[in-house]
């Protein structure tokens, strides 16, 4: 049977109801002209969820994606290198020891895999003389643009399918991406390197997070059509993006619509204190979200529910 019958057969109650419930009401706002931003924390492209986001992508469910550093590149390294990871099996069992052995053979593990270091190597190639042309000639750009030219015009030899990307998928839409915080990303730490050993003289040929958020209000103001949000996990990409509507309405002084559906797939709690566990209600206080906007938090692995639910989408 198809996904979307499995779900129904199967899918009625707790957290399996909750997506259930999530899945119809974001394709009944999705097919009523809605607009959607997917938010991404955690290790999601390292766990391959460009095979289900690349898709929602190229069929136009995802108007726009906010993420992690980690995310941004992890699936750029996952499309160039996907068969030079390594499995890690049994990776609750590691020791330190197993640990220093991954290091020392330039291996770097992300829960059950491991990237090769040559990798990055590779990819920052790539990117110095995007880096290196830009500070020469005073060009700025948000990190995903220098992605998007070395995924469309470099010459690269992808390792996977290009439509089990979501980055190369979003490349080819030209969709907008949104990178708070990427400084801490591997690309990041290699672009500072590159700066502090004067190979890159000008740092600002990244546009800052402010620009970013300017960038992001000017998405969210360009279309008049309902915006929600789909955020998986927490940390920045969630509360950079969601914070976008209190800096219009009380900040800026703006009458913007208050986002128009909320969903959120996390294993926060809210009794950590954490904002990755603060449930939808909270957001209405701080003027994300309003009585009357849909909200659903599933609390579960997103890398079991999200391709679930958008599957549903189509």
């Amino acid at each position: 049977m198809s996904v979307r019958d499995f779900v129904s057969e199967h899918f009625h109650h707790f957290n399996a109801g909750e997506l259930t419930r999530c899945g119809n009401s974001l394709k009944e706002f999705l097919d009523g002209g809605g607009r959607l931003i997917v938010t991404l924390a955690g290790a999601m492209s390292t766990a391959q969820i460009g095979r289900s986001l690349g898709p929602a992508i190229k069929s136009q469910k995802i108007h726009a994606i906010c993420c992690t550093g980690a995310n941004l590149e992890e699936d750029v390294f996952n499309l160039l290198a996907r068969s030079r990871y390594e499995d890690v099996k049994h990776w609750r069992d590691l020791s330190a020891a197993d640990e220093k052995e991954l290091r020392d053979r330039g291996m770097n593990r992300v829960t059950d895999v491991a990237i090769p270091e040559d990798v990055f190597r590779e990819i920052e190639e790539g990117l110095m003389s995007l880096w290196q042309d830009a500070s020469e000639v005073g060009d700025r750009r948000f990190p995903h643009e220098y992605l998007y030219d070395l995924i469309i015009h470099g010459d690269l030899e992808f390792d996977i399918d290009s439509g089990k990307s979501w980055l190369a998928c979003a490349a080819d839409a030209n969709l907008p991406v949104f990178t708070p915080g990427w400084e801490d990303s591997t690309l990041g730490n290699i672009l500072a390197a590159r700066v502090l050993d004067r190979t890159i003289k000008d740092s600002s040929i990244i546009k800052s997070g402010l620009e970013g958020m300017q960038a992001l209000a000017d998405w969210y103001r360009e279309d008049d059509s309902p915006t929600g949000i789909l955020q998986i996990g927490g940390g920045i990409a969630g509360d950079f993006a969601i914070s976008v509507v209190p800096m219009l309405r009380q900040d800026v002084g703006l009458d913007v619509p208050r986002w128009a559906w909320f969903g959120q797939i996390s294993e926060s709690r809210p009794s950590y204190g954490g904002y990755s566990g603060a449930p939808p209600n909270e957001k209405i206080s701080w003027d994300k979200l309003d009585v009357s906007t849909p909200k659903f938090v599933i609390e579960s692995d997103a890398t079991i529910v999200l391709p679930l639910l958008l599957s549903l989408l189509e």
